[in-house]
Parts: structure tokens; sequence; C-alpha cells
């Protein structure tokens, strides 16, 4: 068998390994306790969900027009 036959096998085979049902505890695990204040646990989708801070949005322009460029000593033609 060729490598390319092989190696389509082995993608498929790694592409037919996820989960298409929803998302449950481990077995004899439960979910994370309710956080503080909260009447109920959090559902698996709202765990999945990212904080602001994990993925900021950017709310400062660092350059709002063109600017001229400082002289850089480190930018150098290649050698050879």
């Amino acid at each position: 068998m060729s490598r390319a036959v092989l190696g389509l096998l082995m993608i498929a085979a790694l592409g037919a390994c996820g989960k298409p049902g929803d998302l449950e505890p481990a077995a004899g695990a439960n979910l994370p306790p309710a956080p503080y204040g909260a009447s109920e646990p959090r559902t698996p989708e709202e765990l999945l969900e990212l904080p602001p801070l994990a993925a900021p949005e950017r709310s400062v322009e660092l350059r709002r027009e063109s600017e001229e460029r400082e002289d850089d000593p480190f930018d150098l033609p290649p050698e050879g």
C-alpha cells in the first residue's frame, strides 16, 4: 500500500473520532458546583463560553494616520 493511501486512511480514521452529540460529564463525574450566589450550576454550553478577559476586544487604535517610520538599524539587506 502506498504511503499516500495509508495517509488518507489515517486522516479519515482520525476524522471519525469526534462525538456528534451533546456534551455530558464523564461517567461518575458531575458538573462543577454552582458559582457563589447562583441558584443552579451552569450548563455545559455556558461553561464553554469564553469570559471577556480571555478574548478582549481592542478598544484603542494604535495608529490613527500614516506616520513616517523611524530609521531601523537592524533592517539590513540580505547577505550574499
